[in-house]
């Protein structure tokens, strides 16, 4: 998945080959890392609650209404 412009915010996972930390139809948070995004690789907030790097065709950007965003994410 090649992202234009801002990187997501979130993603739904579409497959898992081997990302044992990842679920199918799952949406999570995308951290931005232009220099991952570079080698086609996204970000992610996995099922550990931590973020690591993941090949993006794993994804589907998608875009969330605000107010389901802002339930998402963390309180900062």
């Amino acid at each position: 998945m090649k992202i234009k412009g801002k990187e997501p915010k979130f993603v739904v996972c579409v497959r898992n080959p081997e990302a044992g930390d990842l679920e199918i139809r799952k949406i999570y948070q995308v951290i931005p890392d232009e220099a991952a995004s570079t080698d086609g690789l996204l970000r992610v907030v996995d099922e550990s609650g931590e973020d690591y790097l993941y090949p993006s065709d794993l994804f589907i950007q998608i875009e969330l209404p605000q107010a389901i965003e802002k339930a998402l994410l963390p309180a900062a």
